[in-house]
C-alpha cells in the first residue's frame, strides 16, 4: 500500500504532529528538523504526487498493439485531457487504468498501488461513453443505489444539484433526453465523492447552456482538490478545461503539455474574409497552407499572415469581414496527428 493516498496524509498528520509538539526551548537544529519534515509531507500530499500513472506500457489486441511503450502521468488537482483520433489508444490507456484490462508488459498504478485494489477503486468514479444503466429505475433510485457501493458519498440532493437533476429526480432514466442521460451519468460518477475522476466524452449530447453547466461543476471539483482525467473529440472541451493536454496517436503519446503549448506547437495564424477572389488565387499566394470556404466567407491557413494580408489586400479592394486569430487547439492536433501518420508513428 506504499504511495496510497492514505498513507501519505497519515504522515502528513504525524510530522504535523511532530512539529507542534517541538518544546520553544529545543535546539534551533531539532525546531530545523521538525520544520523540513512538514514541509516534505505537505509535498507529497500536493499537487505535485502522482494519482495516476502508466509506466512503460505496452497493449495489443491478439497483432493489433493498442499502446507502445506509453509513459503517462496525472498529477494530483489537475485536468488532463486525453486527446487522440479514433482507434488511438485512449479508451484503451483508460481502462488500464480503471482496472478492466491488464498490460501486456509495463506498470499501471492509481494511487500508487493496482487499480484494482478496492481502496482505490472507493476512490475513483468513472464516466465513461458506453455506460448503460437500467431503463425503469428513476434518477433519485439510480443515485441511492450508486452511493451505497461508497464508504462516505455526497448527499443526494448535492449529487441532484451537481449534475442539474432537481427536477428530474422522479423521473424513469428511459423516459429522458439523451443530454440528461448524460446529466444522470455524470452524477452516478460522482456521487461517491471520488478524489479520482474519470469523464470519458462527457458532453456528448449536451446543448450550450447544459455544457457550460458542466464545465463549471467540473471545474469546481478540481477547486475542491480532486483530479480529472478528460477524454473527448470536442476540442474546445480541452482547451477550456485542461491544465494539460496529452495527444495520442496509433498507440504513442506524440505531444504533451499545456493548450498553450500544444497550439504553439503549430505556427501561423487563421485568417477569415469575405473575398472575391477564387479559391485557387487565393492557394497560390506566398505563406498560405490550407484555403477552405467557412459558409459565406473564405478560411485561410497561413505561416505568412501579414504578408498575405497585404496580398489580399491589394488583389481585393472589396474584400470585408476580416478576422485574423492564432491557430487553435484544433488546428495543433490535426497537424500533431497527421504529421505522426506521416512519419509511421505506429508498430
Amino acid at each position: 500500500m506504499d504511495g496510497t493516498g492514505l498513507l501519505i496524509a497519515d504522515a502528513r498528520g504525524c510530522n504535523h504532529g511532530a512539529g507542534k509538539d517541538v518544546p520553544a526551548n529545543a535546539p534551533e537544529e531539532l525546531k530545523m528538523i521538525a520544520t523540513m519534515e512538514q514541509a516534505q509531507s505537505a509535498e507529497l500530499s500536493g499537487s505535485n504526487s502522482v494519482v495516476a500513472s502508466l509506466e512503460s506500457v505496452n497493449k495489443s489486441y491478439g497483432p493489433v498493439r493498442a499502446l507502445s511503450s506509453v509513459d503517462f502521468r496525472v498529477r494530483a488537482g489537475e485536468v488532463v485531457a486525453l486527446l487522440g483520433p479514433n482507434g488511438a489508444g485512449k479508451t484503451t490507456a483508460v481502462k488500464l487504468l480503471l482496472g478492466l484490462l491488464q498490460p501486456n508488459s509495463g506498470k499501471v498504478r492509481v494511487f500508487g498501488g493496482d487499480p484494482t485494489n478496492p481502496e482505490n477503486r472507493m476512490r475513483t468514479g468513472a464516466m465513461l461513453q458506453v455506460g448503460r444503466v437500467p431503463e425503469t429505475l428513476r434518477v433519485r433510485e439510480h443515485i441511492d443505489l450508486f452511493s451505497s457501493y461508497y464508504e462516505k458519498p455526497l448527499p443526494a440532493r448535492e449529487v441532484l444539484a451537481i449534475a442539474g437533476l432537481e427536477k428530474l429526480a422522479d423521473r424513469k432514466f428511459g423516459d429522458l433526453s439523451g443530454g440528461q442521460k448524460q446529466r444522470v451519468l455524470f452524477a452516478l460518477a460522482v456521487c461517491g465523492d471520488p478524489d479520482l475522476l474519470f469523464l470519458d466524452e462527457p458532453t456528448v449530447g449536451l446543448d450550450v447552456e447544459a455544457r457550460r453547466m458542466l464545465w463549471d461543476e467540473i471545474r469546481q471539483l478540481v477547486r475542491r482538490g480532486k483530479t480529472v482525467l478528460l477524454t473527448t473529440h470536442y476540442l474546445q472541451e480541452a482547451d477550456a478545461l485542461a491544465d494539460r493536454v496529452v495527444v495520442i496517436n496509433k498507440g504513442e503519446i506524440i505531444a504533451e503539455g499545456a493548450p498553450a503549448e500544444i497550439k504553439a506547437k503549430t505556427a501561423g495564424k487563421r485568417i477569415r474574409c469575405v473575398t472575391g477572389l477564387s479559391l485557387n488565387t487565393l492557394r497560390r499566394l506566398a505563406g498560405v497552407t490550407e484555403v477552405k470556404e467557412d459558409r459565406e466567407a473564405i478560411e485561410i491557413h497561413t505561416v505568412e499572415a501579414e504578408a498575405v494580408l497585404r496580398e489580399l489586400l491589394a488583389l481585393d479592394a472589396s474584400l470585408s469581414g476580416l478576422e485574423v486569430s492564432g491557430a487553435g487547439l484544433e488546428e495543433a492536433f490535426l497537424a500533431l496527428t497527421q504529421e505522426g501518420t506521416k512519419n509511421g508513428t505506429s508498430n
